[in-house]
């Protein structure tokens, strides 16, 4: 047996084959190179030993194995006044999430809630058109803390009252998630019981910081029956459980469509899409809310549906989930 032959004997005495990177003999020196938890103790008796069993060497005995840090966790920002945040989003555009949002945050204000409702879509804000403040821009008493508007019950925010509406923002991720942290932390929410988030649509850069930075309390994911919405919708899921908010569950948009002449319903965007996708990844469907002109309309001329016709059934879908959410947070 050789030198080196009976040093591996002597290391394989205290670590397994697989914790020992190499056993090197560099002359006047030995080195072992050990891929294992470190023990001091341990170690200092393999030491003696190779130096008896080498005496005119110098010993090494060094541990390579990468020591695992902690997981950095990202600082939050701090949105004073808010006790809840759920994030209302979507793996695409087109699907109505804004229009969802807007309904269900004063829906949710009928709850006898304080609600604040802030717009994220930076690139797309709709919310000011929405609730009728598309015009005018935001107010501030101290000239440090932006005024919310108030309209329709609820305190909103959104940097579309600030920009003309043909004014394409081309802004990178860093600079459009600087806007919404500004608007997101230097307004006075007030005491608001909850707050409700248009998310960007998709699942890019902005939407990982902001889901990273905003303390939700969970999310909500639009989408619409059809397959290819769907698609799309599992996506901004999957982001959400990656990152560890709670998705609280799904709304189906577009639902179905009932004609106003002869009440016949045609699902025109499929059937059952969004709550089988919600069965199928273990969360709940919250409920399905139908395509109709008034909602439309409504939208456009910044009065929801459901402060413009509360008794209707499609204010009444909107009620139907802001309630399911706030039993789900025990706001109510």
């Amino acid at each position: 047996m050789t030198n080196n032959e009976n040093n591996q004997t002597i290391v394989a005495k205290y670590y397994t084959s697989q914790e020992v990177t190499s056993v090197k003999d560099l002359g006047n020196r030995l080195i072992v190179s050990l891929n294992a938890e470190e023990d001091e103790n341990k170690k200092q008796t393999l030491k003696a030993e190779l130096e008896q069993a080498n005496p005119d060497k110098k010993v090494s005995v060094v541990f390579v194995k990468e020591k695992k840090e902690a997981p950095l966790t990202p600082e939050k920002w701090n949105i004073k006044g808010v006790k809840y945040i759920i994030a209302v989003a979507s793996g695409k555009g087109g699907v109505g999430k804004s229009t969802t949002s807007v309904n269900l945050a004063l829906a949710l204000a009928n709850l006898n809630l304080n609600v604040a409702l802030f717009d994220a879509d930076i690139y797309g804000p709709s919310v000011p058109m929405m609730l009728g403040y598309n015009k005018m821009p935001p107010s501030s008493y101290d000239g440090t803390t932006f005024q919310p508007f108030k309209e329709c019950g609820i305190r909103s925010m959104s940097i579309g009252s600030m920009i003309a509406d043909d004014t394409a923002l081309i802004w990178r991720g860093a600079k459009a998630c600087g806007a919404i942290q500004q608007l997101l932390t230097e307004t006075d929410w007030g005491n608001t019981d909850i707050m409700v988030i248009d998310m960007p649509p998709g699942t890019g850069d902005i939407q990982i910081t902001l889901s990273q930075k905003i303390d939700f309390t969970g999310a909500v994911i639009v989408s619409t029956p059809q397959d290819i919405a769907l698609i799309d919708a599992v996506k901004g899921l999957t982001l959400f459980r990656k990152i560890g908010v709670p998705v609280l569950g799904v709304i189906e948009n577009m639902s179905y469509y009932i004609c106003e002449k002869c009440g016949h319903r045609t699902d025109i965007f499929g059937h059952a899409g969004a709550e089988k996708t919600a069965e199928k990844y273990n969360i709940d469907f919250l409920g399905g809310i139908p395509l109709h002109y008034d909602i439309r309309v409504n939208s456009d001329s910044g009065t929801p549906i459901v402060q413009a016709a509360p008794e209707s059934e499609y204010a009444k879908a909107y009620e139907e989930i802001a309630m399911k959410l706030a039993k789900k947070l025990k706001l109510i």
